[in-house]
């Protein structure tokens, strides 16, 4: 049942009939009553009104008018700040490439469908194996999004994150490029040699290549032989002067897989303001103590440790030293970890989902607009059924546009 707005429809219907005229300042209000808002201090049974595509009001209890939520969770939009979904869309196999116009919708709708309203796209530039697609892909890619987006192609609120791996003879040069885009907020600085941070333990670097390539242990050698050489060339330098550019330009600059204090200590010195996926114990503690946010994935937490032999998420969660929650590459991971979370830490889920949106949201300046259900900010948001066994996501809402 629904409130009856313009001639005599429901008020979903008009706001509906209003954006295909673009007529959206004419819309009806929406109303959603009977759910578990979770607001960022108390979860409240009440009811929560969109206009124009903003909370425009949020009060407790239940009207007689409006869309019944029959005691779902209604929470803000997730906000995505490390995804590699658009990359696993171009490339679904090794060597295959997707048409990129197909990606970058699919891409789209995938987030749209796991909850995600904001996302910062992982683009990387460069990689640790030279025959990679990601060698020759982050202009497309860029480019994409970019045409999607004033196309209307997308439905999810997309922006940057630029992964910069610094062995990468060209990084550099290729950043002065982009560092400008508008769209820009986040800028990561990688390094995936063997032997080191994310791949630290060898035989685990072995494994994860090989399984996915299909080279040989000749090969294998000589290849890793190679990285170490590039790094030693190109890592510092590189690392010096991307610095400089996030500074110039006042970009959110990220670490990557620190696994020592001294990883961490070197991210403050550049003005870091995140640690991603920290490796160890010491690492996360040391990334808390110099005032980095840290970022942790998802199915990490789903799956109860890391795939590369690194710690657990929910071990630095239990010390209290996450505040970001990235669905990393499985974008269906946050809101199955969020209500994990809750489970097992006993905590309110009004609590828990900061990590999942207005933690997030705050790293790359966009607290204010979005990330919590508060009066004025955007109307994005999320319902969730849970039946006691998994979370169910029912309606995803952008600018109170239903996407999903």
């Amino acid at each position: 049942m629904g409130a009856r707005g313009l001639r005599g429809r429901t008020a979903v219907e008009a706001w509906r009939m209003g954006t295909a005229t673009g007529n959206t300042l004419e819309m009806a209000e929406q109303v959603y009553t009977n759910y578990w808002l979770q607001l960022r201090d108390r979860e409240l049974l009440g009811t929560l009104t969109v206009s124009n595509g903003r909370i425009a009001d949020i009060q407790p209890g239940v009207v007689a008018q409006g869309q019944d939520g029959a005691g779902q969770y209604l929470l803000p939009g997730l906000v995505e700040l490390h995804t590699d979904n658009f990359e696993q869309r171009l490339s679904p196999r090794p060597q295959v490439q997707w048409p990129i116009e197909m990606a970058v919708v699919h891409h789209d709708r995938d987030l749209a469908a796991a909850g995600i309203t904001t996302v910062c796209d992982a683009i990387a530039v460069g990689d640790f194996n030279p025959a990679s697609l990601r060698m020759t892909q982050f202009d497309p890619m860029i480019q994409a999004i970019d045409q999607g987006r004033t196309a209307g192609r997308l439905m999810v609120d997309h922006y940057l994150h630029l992964r910069c791996e610094l062995g990468y003879e060209q990084v550099h040069e290729v950043m002065a490029n982009y560092v400008t885009h508008p769209r820009l907020r986040l800028i990561s600085l990688m390094d995936h040699t063997p032997g080191q941070r994310q791949f630290a333990q060898l035989h685990k670097y072995k494994e994860y290549y090989q399984g996915k390539h299909g080279v040989t242990d000749v090969e294998m050698e000589q290849f890793i032989r190679d990285r170490c050489d590039d790094q030693q060339r190109y890592a510092v330098d590189n690392h010096q002067k991307l610095v400089e550019l996030a500074r110039s330009h006042q970009v959110c600059l990220a670490s990557h897989d620190d696994t020592t204090v001294e990883h961490v200590q070197m991210a403050a010195a550049a003005g870091a303001r995140m640690a991603e996926f920290p490796t160890t114990l010491d690492a996360a503690q040391a990334a808390q103590a110099h005032g980095l946010r840290v970022l942790m994935g998802a199915p990490n937490l789903i799956l109860e440790g890391s795939h590369s032999g690194n710690v657990s998420a929910m071990e630095l969660i239990d010390q209290g030293l996450v505040d970001v929650i990235s669905s990393d590459y499985v974008p269906q991971s946050l809101v199955q970890a969020m209500f994990l979370v809750a489970a097992q830490q006993h905590q309110p889920l009004s609590k828990v989902a900061r990590l999942f949106t207005l933690n997030p949201a705050e790293v790359i300046g966009l607290a204010g607009d979005r990330g919590s259900l508060e009066i004025g900010k955007r109307a994005d948001f999320i319902t969730v059924h849970h039946d006691g066994v998994t979370p169910r996501l029912t309606a995803v809402f952008s600018q109170g546009q239903r996407i999903a």
